[in-house]
């Protein structure tokens, strides 16, 4: 008996104090989580909204609507004015606009059945100001009174994510164990996956606390760990208690039974867990803080689902495990026949599949990228129907983002001119009241992140007449965040897929097979991606989600996605690989192989996926545009990954290759034959006469 397994309660009693000290970090790390999205330290456009705040600091600002009454309605007047002197006199109230106090006819609707009220708040306001403003805002007399918008959208869509994380929990695990008690037939076996999975989620809080101590950690790298934490602990469990069952149909002794589960599935949840692991350790390389915690966070998450299935389910397993039942015999080989189906026709299966995968993916070559805004928040929220209001109702006051130019030299005659003749510019003006700083503001035609000004911040810094200005803005940000994501993805590509490729090589002793398995990999992935353009860009059946046509997706939505399908994707892989090269080694049949590691593991991969759908579906159901783009595109990746590609296109491209599915040079072989592992052979099995 291994060490592991003589201790049983000292594993578990590990494992507990580290659940205990991950909920008491719990608190610590959701008062530092960051909510900043799409920005990259020490960019040009970081820098000059850094110097704009600090030469003109800023507290903020408020924004509502009172619709439904007349502007010119004497009662509605009197009502704006009763509220405008109650706010001003609020201490950090630096003024209250409106359009009686202005003159300023933008702040009226275009049918003049509403008026806009702008709070502007000093640098050092109180919180409780706010609070009390948006107060007193609320109490306006009219139909329909709106509030939000400015840092009330930015505390809408943290509390939104709040809620969608809480949502999801509700929606998943329930579900998720009902599942795994019918698969498993009985409550022991069925709680003890869900027991991993907590435990990796509790863990993982402890991780960030500590990562927050040295580095910034974002508010959405939590719905990664749950979403992670959640599906990749279930499936190793899923794979463990699995094979235990086996052993012990051949053996019911318990410990006999785990250690050869060990031995095994054991090595495959290791390898699994490493290969997803280098996914997430790509993300170290990009710049942005966000990505950066979501790679900490995935990173964590990763290895303590894996360190805890392979420790503290087995110490389980060793006090329980006599009342988890041995498995029934499998009599249905519905997965080796569906194997046998797809090398009948392997090029036909191959070229169509292949082809219709492809199609699916090609939406994705029209994808815009946007940061998120009101629109990305549920019908529900009041600034998203402020935006809403606004754009329907206020078209001289849409909100265009201007681009900035901010520099400590005078202002040049020369360059107020280059810019007023550049294409897509709707005006130019300087900004006065900002000490010691130029600043000019140039407001582009279109939207504020649209083609029209991301093309036009080109413009702008590539201007002799702009030497000397750094730029910044919303099209700025989002320019700075694109160009950083583009120069370090050859960097994050190499280390995910290299690393993958030399885990899946260690693991089979082929060179071939994970560059097989990356290109599978891709299709899934490039179905998911087109399929989020189609719902959340273009708009279509995204009535059925209940999310308007955004024009765009999400900036960390691809990135994210990849990173997490194709960890996934490994994830099987290393799965169904597993068992179909040691049947290789045991027969030296490709095709036999291929059906009978298809046969063993296809239940066992495809309840892993159904339980991983039920929990990314979970976020689908959430409210925040962001969270539901990655978990419908989670959704898409696994359920193609598992049913075409890896049941019926692995089968098939693996019958076209035959024996050139093994093929590593000499030397690597063997490399391979010195340092790889793999599950260890299975006994010989007779064939039926």
């Amino acid at each position: 008996m291994t060490p592991l397994l003589r201790r049983p309660r000292a594993v578990i009693a590990a494992w507990v104090l580290l659940v205990l000290a991950g909920g008491l970090a719990a608190p610590l790390l959701f008062e530092r989580l960051s909510g900043s999205v799409g920005v990259v330290p020490g960019s040009d456009s970081l820098v000059a909204a850094r110097q704009l705040d600090r030469a003109a600091p800023s507290g903020g600002e408020l924004y509502a609507v009172a619709d439904g009454r007349e502007w010119t309605d004497p009662a509605l007047t009197a009502e704006v004015g009763r509220v405008t002197s109650q706010i001003s006199a609020l201490a950090g109230v630096e003024a209250v606009l409106t359009p009686y106090s202005t003159g300023v006819r933008a702040l009226v609707a275009d049918d003049g059945r509403a008026v806009t009220l702008l709070v502007r708040l000093e640098p050092d306001s109180p919180e409780a100001t706010a609070d009390e403003a948006v107060r007193l805002l609320r109490t306006l007399d009219a139909p329909r009174v709106l509030v939000g918008g400015g840092d009330l959208l930015d505390q809408e869509a943290d509390d939104q994510v709040a809620k969608d994380l809480q949502r999801a929990e509700l929606l998943s695990l329930p579900v998720v164990l009902v599942l795994l008690l019918v698969l498993f037939g009985g409550l022991v076996a069925a709680s003890l996956p869900v027991v991993v999975a907590l435990v990796s989620v509790a863990g993982t809080f402890l991780a960030l606390t500590v990562v927050s101590v040295a580095t910034d950690v974002s508010v959405y790298a939590v719905n990664i760990v749950t979403m992670m934490g959640l599906g990749l602990a279930i499936d190793y469990g899923l794979l463990l208690v699995t094979r235990f069952r086996e052993e012990r149909a051949v053996d019911p002794d318990v410990v006999p039974a785990l250690e050869r589960t060990l031995a095994t599935a054991g090595r495959t949840v290791l390898f699994s867990g490493l290969t997803v692991a280098a996914c997430f350790l790509g993300l170290l390389a990009f710049s942005d803080t966000f990505l950066r915690s979501v790679g900490a966070a995935g990173l964590a998450v990763v290895v303590l689902a894996m360190l805890s299935a392979l420790t503290l389910l087995p110490a389980l397993l060793v006090l329980l495990g006599a009342r988890v039942r041995p498995a029934a015999p499998d009599r249905g080989q519905v997965f080796a026949r569906v194997a046998r189906a797809s090398r009948r026709r392997p090029l036909v299966i191959v070229l169509v599949l292949g082809s219709l995968l492809l199609a699916a993916g090609t939406p994705f070559l029209g994808v815009r990228f946007a940061n998120p805004d009101a629109r990305s928040l549920p019908e529900s929220s009041p600034s998203r129907q402020l935006q809403e209001l606004t754009t329907e109702r206020f078209a001289g006051a849409a909100d265009i983002d201007p681009i900035t130019l901010v520099g400590a030299a005078p202002l040049p005659g020369a360059l107020v001119e280059a810019l007023r003749a550049l294409p897509d510019v709707r005006g130019v003006t300087e900004r006065q009241g900002v000490p010691g700083l130029t600043v000019v503001d140039v407001v582009p035609t279109g939207d504020s992140q649209g083609d029209a000004a991301l093309q036009l911040v080109d413009r702008v810094r590539a201007l002799p007449e702009a030497e000397g200005f750094r730029v910044t803005g919303d099209a700025a940000f989002l320019s700075d965040y694109s160009d950083a994501i583009v120069d370090r993805l050859p960097l994050v590509l190499t280390v995910m897929i290299g690393l993958t490729g030399l885990l899946l090589f260690l693991f089979t002793g082929s060179v071939v097979l994970p560059v097989k398995a990356v290109l599978l990999g891709m299709l899934s992935l490039g179905a998911a991606l087109g399929t989020l353009v189609v719902v959340f860009q273009d708009g279509h059946l995204g009535s059925l989600l209940g999310t308007p046509a955004l024009g765009s997706l999400s900036t960390t939505t691809p990135v994210l996605l990849f990173v997490i399908a194709f960890g996934l994707s490994m994830d099987y892989e290393v799965f169904l690989l597993g068992r179909i090269a040691e049947e290789h080694r045991r027969t030296g049949d490709t095709d036999l192989a291929v059906e009978r590691g298809l046969q063993a593991t296809g239940r066992v991969v495809t309840s892993a996926a159904l339980l991983l759908v039920i929990v990314f579906a979970g976020f689908v159901a959430g409210g925040f545009s962001p969270v539901r783009q990655v978990g419908l595109g989670l959704v898409v990746a696994v359920v193609v990954d598992v049913t075409i590609v890896r049941m019926l296109l692995l089968p098939a491209v693996m019958r076209l290759m035959g024996d050139a599915n093994w093929w590593a040079p000499a030397p690597l072989r063997r490399l391979h034959d010195r340092i790889g592992l793999s599950e260890a052979p299975a006994p010989r099995v007779l064939e039926p006469v």
